[in-house]
């Protein structure tokens, strides 16, 4: 058994998610006091640059499997290879970004090796050579500080937007590992026929600046406004789960327990009461502005700025102010 981290870098297109860099970098920090190396593990096709560039992110070496099998990312045959990896070579732990994909391989490839996982993790620290993951608990109201036994690797997936970005050094080098698919095409139930991406529009995930409508905006219509001020701030427009079980907008807007969790720099909260699954998906955001009429809101224990009033009345104000700020 060694004392060396796994960090899988998701990528697309062999683009890199940022995750993948900010969770590299949260390795980085911990590698060092489990006396080991930091290991890159890169699946894809033609991501041979994107593996000298975890490498320049403070990985120590990488392992690379570059094969048309494992272009976009499918469950078995990207699980095929970290379980075969994980076994070979016996790291301490496997780190990944907390997104859709890395929740889900990291609970497939812990169950095929019969170990411990920690999700959605907001803290590492090593004690007496093992990792301890701080996460969030009971809607966010309690954190909880999971210590994983004997059985290696420790797996854990980090939530985005909570450990920075690692400097990229370009003078950097390390070892390049090449290894073989596990998988045939032929041996894959599931198969990728096309991706259908959106144009035009801010990743609520990745969006340093949220704006979010709640029932308050009233119908599909009040979102307009609320739109408008995300757009005139550069950020993502977000909603409450009412407003897309009532249809008013679609659910990759959602924030929430059943929707996204999201850590800005700023959310602007429009007509949100602040129900706890809301809070759920929000409350750790650096600065909340809430805009309600009712002063009792919830959503104003949690807010750093609240402005009681009509939002219809604030958020035009809000955006041409911005607009002549901002140009």
């Amino acid at each position: 058994m060694s004392n060396n981290v796994f960090v899988w870098i998701e990528q697309t297109n062999s683009t890199a998610d940022h995750i993948s860099w900010e969770t590299l970098g949260a390795a980085r920090q911990v590698v060092d006091d489990l006396g080991g190396k930091l290991a890159a593990v890169v699946l894809g096709e033609n991501v041979g640059d994107l593996a000298q560039q975890a490498i320049q992110y403070g990985a120590d070496s990488a392992f690379v499997a570059d094969d048309a099998t494992l272009k976009h990312f499918r469950l078995e045959p990207y699980a095929a290879v970290m379980t075969k990896l994980a076994q070979e070579h016996q790291p301490a732990a496997i780190l990944m970004g907390a997104n859709n994909a890395g929740l889900e391989l990291t609970a497939y490839v812990a169950a095929k090796l019969g170990v411990g996982l920690a999700a959605d993790g907001i803290d590492l620290s090593v004690e007496n050579g093992t990792l301890q993951v701080t996460r969030p608990v009971l809607v966010g109201n309690v954190m909880a500080k999971v210590i994983f036994g004997p059985a290696r690797p420790q797996i854990a997936t980090l939530r985005r937007r909570v450990f920075p970005m690692p400097a990229l050094d370009a003078g950097r080098s390390g070892e390049i590992i090449t290894v073989a698919p596990v998988l045939a095409e032929a041996d894959i139930a599931t198969k990728v026929e096309g991706i259908e991406a959106a144009t035009n529009e801010v990743s609520l995930t990745d969006a340093k600046i949220i704006v979010s409508g709640g029932r308050g905006v009233g119908g599909p219509e009040g979102f307009a406004p609320v739109k408008a001020l995300a757009e005139a701030l550069g950020g993502a427009m977000g909603a409450s789960r009412a407003t897309v079980d009532a249809g008013w907008i679609p659910y990759a807007h959602q924030v929430g327990q059943t929707g996204k969790t999201v850590q800005p720099d700023l959310y602007i909260a429009c007509g949100i009461s602040g129900a706890i699954q809301h809070l759920a998906g929000m409350k750790t955001s650096k600065l909340i502005v809430a805009i309600n009429k009712d002063a009792d809101a919830p959503i104003f224990r949690y807010a750093h700025y609240g402005i009681v009033g009509d939002l219809f009345q604030y958020i035009p104000a809000l955006t041409e102010e911005f607009k002549k700020r901002l140009g």
